[in-house]
């Protein structure tokens, strides 16, 4: 059974750092891609990173660029999302999503599909 256990969020001023991340077990953790999504109370659930190990990219949505980053440890079958200079508009529950592949099918497309297994989501607020 593959599982998906998001930790890291919390209660953080404005201009404050977080490093979310993102375990998964049961699945060899290699040639994937694992998303970041957050949602908002009353919004959409909206992309905030990716990363696919296999062709080496990594995506940011425009609104997190220049502040997050994304990695992975493979050694540790984890991802990890570091945010910096928080903003009061980053307050999400922010869920780690994964796919994993095999051989080569869909290369440089992996950031732009979709997602077998989800976790539970870790509360993130920015205080002002």
């Amino acid at each position: 059974e593959v599982q998906v256990v998001e930790s890291g969020g919390g209660l953080v001023q404005a201009g404050g750092s977080l490093r979310l991340s993102c375990t998964i077990s049961g699945f060899t953790f290699t040639n994937y891609a694992i998303h970041w999504f957050r949602q908002a109370p009353g919004k959409e659930r909206e992309g905030v990173s990716c990363i696919s190990d296999r062709d080496g990219i990594t995506y940011y949505a425009d609104s997190v660029k220049g502040r997050f980053t994304i990695s992975s440890d493979n050694a540790k079958s984890t991802v990890y999302l570091r945010m910096n200079s928080l903003k009061p508009e980053d307050t999400a529950v922010y869920y780690c999503a994964a796919r994993f592949y095999y051989n080569d099918y869909a290369l440089n497309e992996r950031c732009q599909r979709g997602y077998d297994y989800e976790g539970q989501g870790t509360q993130v607020t920015v205080s002002s």
